[in-house]
């Protein structure tokens, strides 16, 4: 039964839901897999939101910074972003292992479950963050040059991609643990985490990248400095939180020791989500390259109008995130009918959120990107692709509410196949002929990158409408 259409509680009052409001600030989520569907998506929604609002900001604030270094600098973090993509991947394919986990033991009543689950995904993320951290800081001018970098942006940017790759860890770990608390419903940790861990970013970066006061005058690695010390304050504060103060996940020494069998459960869902992601990351890698070949202003450009939707979509991917869990918790609990009910309705909060944000970006583009003090080349490769990208919005916000419901029932590999079919066998092949055959530059990139976009909508819906989501075991 689609849901896509129906206004979420419309006989409820505005004190109602200001009540609502504050509960989920303040974390007061109650049971979510009974009472209002209305409530449980705000509760959970909003802090969520908010979450990946500070997640988007960590690549705004850095880019903004860096703008005013020059097209070599921001060409820099736009190949590293590529490379910290494959990082990405790993952190969110464990992430979608740990919510699908741990949403499923909570909605059957079993907290011990889920903080086992948390613990071996714990372990999982420091081995392979240790792989990826040391291959990534050792080798940062050769990863660069594969890319296709120039000398100058090696020259300049290898610290910062050697200390971005080199603190892996950090990433890995604020993305499990916080995938850990949406998934049992304590969505406001998490939020107030990557508050902590923002407000030091923001404040680090501009003391860190021109040497203000006391400290050195880094360049475009402090920005990479300022991100990890933040990002690492936030790891902590998870950790006291997971030992010390719990809520409906704490984990206690009982949980701190290896256990085959959960970790393997946690690897198998996570290993297709990693898949799943592996697939995305490699079409970015694709499309940056194939951008690269244009020179530095093109791909200053393209990361400028990426880093602005991804501001974009992040808060959105929030949305997405309330959707998985209550799916997650919906079929734990045996009621699949819930479940369903919360992903339409999430559905089209999600599209009145992204299409309305995406409407406003559309119409203010070169004022958007005129905030960043890109120079003129630079900037009107930016505006084009920000407003290319921007149409693309309004269906991939249904497409991505319906995504992450498939990774919140435990089907990871769902996504994975749409991702594999819009993105590799269309958006790549698709961009290189508009690009270079027919002449369209980085230009053709961005109309092959939307159209690829809204297949994701179109395919995922197909596919959810099924209904064999409903039976997924995890």
């Amino acid at each position: 039964m689609s849901e896509l259409g129906r206004v979420i509680e419309p006989r409820r009052g505005a004190g109602y839901w200001l009540g609502v409001l504050r509960d989920a600030l303040r974390g007061r989520t109650g049971d979510l897999t009974s009472g209002s569907l209305g409530r449980a998506i705000v509760v959970l929604a909003v802090p969520m939101v908010l979450e990946m609002m500070m997640e988007s900001i960590f690549a705004v604030v850095d880019i903004f910074f860096v703008a005013r270094l020059g097209a070599a600098s921001v060409a820099a973090v736009g190949l590293t972003e590529s490379f910290l993509g494959l990082v990405y991947t790993v952190a969110m394919g464990l992430s979608i292992g740990v919510t699908a986990i741990v949403a499923r033991r909570i909605g059957e009543g079993d907290e011990e479950g889920a903080a086992e689950a948390t613990v071996q995904a714990i372990v999982l993320a420091v081995v392979l963050a240790a792989l990826l951290g040391v291959a990534g800081g050792v080798g940062a001018p050769k990863l660069l040059r594969l890319m296709g970098a120039s000398e100058e942006v090696v020259a300049v940017g290898s610290g910062y991609t050697a200390v971005s790759l080199g603190g892996s860890v950090v990433i890995l770990l604020l993305f499990i643990m916080n995938a850990a608390f949406r998934g049992a419903g304590d969505a406001a940790i998490a939020m107030r985490v990557l508050w902590l861990a923002n407000g030091l970013n923001i404040v680090l970066d501009p003391l860190l990248i021109f040497g203000i006061g006391p400290f050195p005058e880094l360049g475009v690695t402090g920005a990479a400095v300022a991100t990890a010390t933040g990002r690492g304050v936030g790891v902590v504060l998870q950790l006291y939180v997971l030992l010390r103060l719990g809520g409906r996940l704490r984990v206690a020494a009982r949980h701190l020791r290896v256990r085959i069998g959960t970790m393997l459960r946690v690897l198998r869902l996570s290993g297709v989500g990693m898949v799943q992601g592996a697939i995305d990351a490699v079409a970015w890698v694709a499309v940056i390259r194939i951008i690269s070949g244009f020179g530095s202003e093109a791909v200053a450009g393209y990361m400028i109008s990426i880093r602005i939707v991804l501001f974009i979509l992040l808060p959105a991917l929030g949305i997405g995130n309330a959707a998985a869990t209550l799916v997650g918790q919906g079929l734990g609990a045996g009621d699949p009918g819930r479940a369903e009910r919360a992903v339409w309705s999430a559905a089209r909060l999600n599209f009145f959120f992204l299409g309305s944000v995406a409407t406003l970006v559309l119409l203010a583009a070169p004022w958007v990107v005129g905030i960043f003090g890109a120079d003129d080349v630079t900037r009107a490769h930016a505006v084009f692709g920000l407003r290319v990208l921007s149409i693309s919005l309004y269906p991939y916000a249904v497409g991505l509410v319906v995504n992450q419901s498939f990774n919140g029932a435990g089907m990871p590999w769902v996504p994975a196949l749409v991702y594999l079919v819009a993105f590799w066998l269309w958006e790549i092949p698709a961009a290189w002929l508009l690009a270079h055959r027919f002449g369209l530059g980085p230009n053709g990139v961005f109309i092959a990158m939307t159209a690829a976009f809204s297949s994701v909508a179109v395919l995922s819906t197909i596919l959810f409408r099924r209904g064999g989501w409903k039976g997924a075991r995890v």
